[in-house]
């Protein structure tokens, strides 16, 4: 086993995703992931942390770029608008593999633990694009508001692109949560 493979790391996530549609997340091991990726377990250790970190690894880059774009959005931007514009780059940083994105659902909704760590992810999301917010001169509470709101659509608009029947984009499920939202809004 090569300890510094060239596409270990990819090789360790379509390992460690196939592993756990099969036996499990419980039942799956970080040396069957290695074993599988053709890699040591110590090189697994030198990309992931634990063997939960295989399904949420990107979350960093996904709040980075999240916050890139709002902090990019224009300065007359509503606080709303400037969460769509967050939006939108979390939509291009997960891209549109729709199957991988419905194995990775798949594996969390079946474990407890990793739907927690999915909610904490999404809270630590919210909390950063609410701070973006403040730093844009948005009040205390519209900014949390403005950001809960979003994480809401943006969990929303997942569920259904993941289980739509028809192959669609993410950012335009999105937009057309965005759109019901507002819609709903401005008819109470």
């Amino acid at each position: 086993m090569g300890r510094w493979e060239p596409g270990a790391s990819g090789r360790l996530r379509e390992a460690a995703l196939a592993l756990y549609l099969e036996r499990g997340f419980e039942q799956t091991m970080v040396a069957d992931i290695a074993e599988r990726a053709g890699v040591t377990a110590r090189t697994f250790f030198r990309y992931f942390g634990d063997k939960r970190e295989v399904l949420f690894d990107g979350s960093s880059e996904l709040e980075e770029r999240s916050l890139a774009a709002l902090e990019a959005a224009p300065a007359t931007a509503s606080a709303l608008d400037a969460v769509s514009a967050a939006l939108d780059a979390a939509a291009e940083t997960i891209g549109d593999n729709r199957d991988l994105a419905r194995a990775r659902q798949r594996v969390i909704t079946a474990n407890a633990s990793l739907r927690e760590r999915e909610l904490i992810k999404l809270t630590s999301m919210s909390a950063a694009v609410a701070g973006g917010l403040r730093q844009r001169g948005i009040g205390d509470a519209e900014a949390s508001l403005a950001a809960e709101t979003g994480i809401a659509v943006f969990r929303v608009a997942f569920e259904r692109w993941v289980n739509a029947a028809e192959d669609r984009d993410f950012g335009d499920v999105i937009h057309e949560t965005l759109t019901q939202l507002r819609t709903l809004t401005a008819a109470s």
